[in-house]
C-alpha cells in the first residue's frame, strides 16, 4: 500500500512540510470532564508542564482541547473554551517556543484565538461542518487542518450508530469534506484525514475501520488515528479503567501504522513512540 509521508517540520506562518516517519500527537485536555483525564490539567501551568513532558517523550504535535467530545458530553460556552485553551498555548510556547500546537475545536472564534496565540494547526471533529466560518479562518491562516468523521454529535453519537458499509461511508464523507475544504481555499497539502474511531461507531465499526484503514489512506492524504484509551479497547481487553488501556492503545497504533496511518493522537507518548520505532524499523527493512 502507499504511505503518505508524515509531518516533521514547519516553515513560515502556515506552510506544513511532510517528512518521513510517524508523528505522535500528544493529547492535552484542559477540561473538567474528558473521559480519562478530566480535570487533571485545568491549571495552565500544569497543562504547560504536561505539554513539555510529552514533547520530551517524543510528541511531534501537542493537541490542546477545551471542550470534551466524549460520548454524552455537553458543549461548553465558546468564551469558556477560549479561556481554557489560549493561556495553555501561550504558556507552552513561552517555555517551549519550538512546540507545534494544534487546537482541538470546531468553533471558528476559538480557532482564530488559538492561532493568534501561536497554535499552528486546527483539529476539527466536525470536518469544518460545525461552524460555517471555520473554513475561512483556516484558509486565511493557511494552516493545516484535521478533518474527522463523526456520525451525529458527542451528546448522542453512541446511542445507536449505524452504517450499511462503514468503510465506504466514512471514506466518502471524508472525500466530500476534502472537496469542501479545497473549495473554501484550503490547500490540499494542508489536509489530514481522521476516520473518527469511537465517534458514532460501535466496537465492530471501529475494528472494521482499523482493519481497512488503507481505504482511507488511498484517498491520498495523511491519516490520523485517535484510539487512545477508548472504550472499545476496554471492551476487548477487559480493562475497565481508561488510564490502564495503554497496551491496547499501543496495539492500535502499530496496526494503524502498518496500514498506512502516519499521525497518532495519544495520551501516553513514550510507549507509543517506542512501539512505533520497532514497527518503523521492521517496515523499512529491505526484503531479503
Amino acid at each position: 500500500m502507499g504511505r503518505k509521508e508524515a509531518a516533521s517540520d514547519t516553515t513560515g506562518a502556515g506552510t506544513f512540510l511532510w517528512g518521513s516517519g510517524p508523528v505522535l500527537v500528544g493529547i492535552l485536555n484542559v477540561t473538567p470532564d474528558s473521559f480519562s483525564d478530566g480535570g487533571t490539567f485545568l491549571d495552565p501551568e500544569a497543562a504547560a508542564d504536561h505539554a513539555a513532558a510529552m514533547l520530551d517523550e517524543g510528541a511531534g504535535i501537542i493537541d490542546v482541547g477545551g471542550e470534551s467530545t466524549r460520548p454524552g458530553s455537553d458543549p461548553v460556552p465558546q468564551d469558556e473554551e477560549i479561556k481554557r485553551v489560549v493561556p495553555v498555548i501561550e504558556r507552552t510556547l513561552a517555555a517551549r517556543p519550538e512546540a507545534l500546537i494544534s487546537v482541538d475545536t470546531y468553533r471558528s472564534k476559538t480557532a482564530a484565538a488559538a492561532l493568534q496565540a501561536g497554535a499552528r494547526l486546527v483539529n476539527d471533529v466536525t470536518a469544518l461542518g460545525g461552524d460555517p466560518e471555520m473554513s475561512s479562518v483556516v484558509a486565511e491562516a493557511g494552516c493545516p487542518v484535521i478533518l474527522m468523521h463523526m456520525q451525529g454529535e458527542p451528546k448522542t453519537m453512541q446511542k445507536e450508530p449505524g452504517y450499511e458499509d462503514v468503510v465506504r461511508e466514512v471514506r466518502d464523507y471524508l472525500a466530500q469534506r476534502v472537496e469542501h475544504a479545497v473549495a473554501a481555499g484550503i490547500n490540499r497539502e494542508n489536509i489530514v484525514l481522521d476516520p473518527g474511531i469511537g465517534f458514532g461507531k460501535t466496537l465492530e465499526h471501529n475494528l472494521v475501520l482499523l482493519r481497512n484503514l488503507d481505504a482511507i489512506v488511498d484517498l491520498g492524504f495523511p491519516v490520523l488515528v485517535g484510539a487512545s484509551r477508548k472504550r472499545f479497547i476496554g471492551t476487548i481487553t477487559g480493562v475497565q479503567q481508561a488510564l490502564d488501556r495503554v497496551s491496547g492503545t499501543v496495539a492500535t497504533t502499530v496496526l494503524a501504522y502498518e496500514r498506512g496511518a502516519t499521525l497518532f493522537r495519544v495520551h501516553d507518548v513514550r510507549p507509543n513512540r517506542e512501539a512505533l520505532a520497532i514497527a518503523e524499523a521492521v517496515l523499512r527493512t529491505s526484503h531479503r
